[in-house]
């Protein structure tokens, strides 16, 4: 049975202009990704990690090329269209966080349930559970400066997962925890990763992210120089994804 694309990516290249120099970011790259992976893109500091992660959540645009997220062409959505897809599909891990500061880590993590239209008892709900689940309980009420850095990373985490997107993008996603911390959180994600067939993509260059991919893009300079699966690698096949997407 084929596995079911939800990210593609055609002929897609991102350059940036520093002053009078342009700056080639990514190189022309074309690349499947399937319901249900869970997958790494590695290389040093640099080399286009962030800048693919970007694209593929069509958080940035392509210089050149065309993006399919999910059985539709970006390119040809407008604006707010992007947007909604984007909402509905697709949770962010940012290596900043990105947490909005005067609101606390369960308001963080509400508020994707909230432009979602989720009624307010089922938010409490899916909040509570989620910030068990990332080891969070008990601090909800804490704002982001109350919170160590690796607390903040997991309200991130949690803000990206409660709403059950189809994909999960996270850039770097254990940087800021302990070892201990990061083998439980990345157990995690591979957790609902084959409970829920959510398809995640890491840009990391640690060896316990890395490692833990069922495949793994490595780039250098820009350019994809390997794209590879490991001997072990349990990929899953998954039914056919089902999402809410409907632009008003």
């Amino acid at each position: 049975m084929p596995q079911e694309p939800v990210i593609r990516l055609i002929g897609v290249r991102k350059e940036y202009a520093d002053g009078e120099l342009t700056v080639t970011a990514l190189q022309s790259t074309d690349l499947v990704i399937t319901r249900g992976e869970f997958i790494c893109i590695a290389g040093p500091s640099g080399s286009g990690k962030t800048t693919l992660l970007n694209l593929l959540g069509c958080i940035d645009e392509p210089s050149a090329g065309k993006i399919c997220l999910i059985g539709r062409m970006v390119g040809t959505l407008r604006r707010r269209e992007a947007a909604l897809l984007r909402r509905a599909c697709i949770g962010f891990v940012f290596q900043s966080f990105n947490l909005i500061p005067v609101l606390t880590a369960f308001e963080n993590v509400e508020y994707v349930l909230l432009l979602k239209g989720v009624p307010a008892r089922e938010r409490l709900q899916l909040v509570r559970d989620v910030l068990d689940r990332v080891g969070l309980a008990g601090l909800g009420a804490k704002k982001p400066r109350e919170l160590s850095g690796g607390q903040q990373q997991r309200v991130a985490v949690a803000r990206a997962i409660v709403g059950g997107p189809a994909i999960v993008l996270a850039d770097e996603p254990t940087a800021n925890l302990d070892s201990t911390s990061g083998e439980k959180l990345m157990s995690l994600l591979r957790e609902i990763n084959r409970q829920r067939g959510t398809t995640f993509v890491f840009s990391s260059h640690d060896p316990r992210v890395i490692n833990s991919a069922d495949r793994i893009i490595r780039l250098t300079d820009g350019q994809v120089v390997s794209d590879s699966c490991p001997a072990s690698s349990s990929f899953t096949f998954f039914p056919p994804l089902q999402h809410s997407f409907s632009p008003e």
